[in-house]
């Protein structure tokens, strides 16, 4: 058995210490095997660095993914073509710097993971994550002779994640969503042996609006006027999900949403 955890949208400095500072002592508790984490808000709350990527992969997080905001910080472009642990949603065009998937070997076997973006609702509008990514697990199984597969679709609407997740059951391991920042109570095995979570939530500061401060968040919905929303401060909740996966079929085994919160 494989045991995978992945961890939510990290938000700002708050979200990334509580990740790096908390990390060995839930692989040790949890028995994990396998570390993703969304990373795309690491870097202030809108998008990440390289010198924060390199901080979360020493760390242990195996693979970083992002989503809409990948790009938001300049300096990421040039690091991807370096680190191809960092992913970047894999329906880009071609020639987009980075990559969309990686294969990695680990004591139990190759895994993959890949990053994909939705369309409804979401900007910047890419192509359509259905064909980008069905043709790329078709690859992975195929010609890399992967069984264990896991996808971060980044994407806003549930009907598109869980429309995903069935289109690809049988086929990868796990499907998990991000990008809302609110963990969903939808955890399933479908038939297929896929594993689903419509979306893990976020490593970010409990006292909140999805990793913001409170009072800015109120005041745009209140007034319709352009304001900064700050990263929050204070204590941090840990959100994600903990999949177990037979490393010989790729088929899911369990799935528990994962929840710790972080003092200040």
């Amino acid at each position: 058995m494989l045991r995978i955890l992945f961890l939510g949208d990290i938000v700002g400095e708050p979200g990334r210490k509580a990740v790096i500072s908390r990390l060995p002592f839930i692989k040790t508790e949890e028995e994990i095997d396998f570390i993703i984490a969304n990373g795309e808000n690491a870097a202030g709350g809108r998008g990440i660095t390289p010198k924060i990527s390199i901080d979360l992969l020493r760390a242990g997080i195996a693979v970083i993914t992002t989503g809409d905001h990948v790009w938001d910080q300049s300096e990421i472009m040039d690091f991807m073509e370096m680190e191809p642990r960092v992913l970047r949603p894999i329906n880009y065009p071609p020639g987009v710097p980075g990559g969309g998937s990686i294969v990695l070997e680990t004591a139990k076997g190759k895994v993959a993971v890949m990053n994909a973006q939705g369309r409804s609702f979401m900007q910047p509008p890419l192509e359509n994550p259905f064909l980008a990514v069905e043709a790329e697990v078709a690859r992975l199984r195929t010609d890399e002779g992967v069984k264990v597969i896991f996808l971060d679709f980044h994407a806003e609407a549930t009907s598109e994640k869980i429309a995903l997740g069935r289109a690809l059951d049988g086929t990868v391991s796990a499907v998990v969503g991000t990008h809302t920042h609110v963990q969903t109570a939808d955890e399933q095995i479908f038939p297929g042996g896929t594993a689903f979570l419509c979306d893990a939530g976020m490593c970010g500061p409990l006292h909140s609006i999805l990793g913001r401060e409170v009072e800015p968040v109120i005041d745009r919905f209140r007034t319709s006027t352009p304001s900064r929303f700050p990263v929050a401060k204070g204590g941090v909740g840990l959100r994600g999900v903990i999949i177990d996966i037979d490393e010989a079929t790729g088929n899911a085994l369990a799935i528990r949403r994962f929840a710790a919160d972080v003092p200040e």
